[in-house]
């Protein structure tokens, strides 16, 4: 008997199921934080992962402006942007990136860790970043998790 015992299932927009998620980052370093979210956005703990289709979950992060960095970050870790004229590169401190935009850190951090294509860019539109405790997805009713059982 020549047939499969099985059959590989691939998820499309239709068949996936998006949860709502809450994170708390006070007292969270940055990049645990970063590649945790990175990967629930992306959505590789489902089974029905499929790496071509926005099969994550919606993902909002509160306080964000009580993250932590370890070591001498907050001094030596520089961001650099670039104005697109000749010597408009500019570049800004941890500490003074933080003071200015609290939940750029945040963001810019699981950027970097999401593909660099449209599904990244897709994928990146269902993370919401709040500097506070106050978020408004109140209404979707997202479910509060912990990143110290996600392992």
């Amino acid at each position: 008997m020549n047939t499969l015992s099985y059959k590989t299932v691939s998820a499309n927009k239709n068949t996936v199921d998006k949860e709502w998620l809450l994170i708390d980052a006070e007292n969270e370093v940055l990049g645990r934080l970063a590649s945790t979210t990175a990967m629930l956005l992306r959505g590789k703990y489902k089974p029905n992962y499929t790496p071509h289709v926005d099969c994550g979950d919606n993902v909002v992060i509160i306080n964000a402006d009580k993250i932590r960095l370890t070591g001498d970050k907050w001094e030596a870790k520089e961001y650099i942007r670039h104005s697109g004229y000749p010597g408009g590169q500019r570049s800004a401190t941890a500490r003074e990136l933080m003071a200015k935009k609290p939940t750029a850190m945040v963001e810019k951090a699981i950027k970097g860790m999401l593909p660099k294509n449209k599904l990244g860019a897709d994928l990146f539109r269902n993370l919401y970043v709040y500097a506070g405790s106050e978020h408004e997805q109140t209404a979707q009713k997202p479910k509060k998790i912990n990143l110290k059982s996600i392992r």
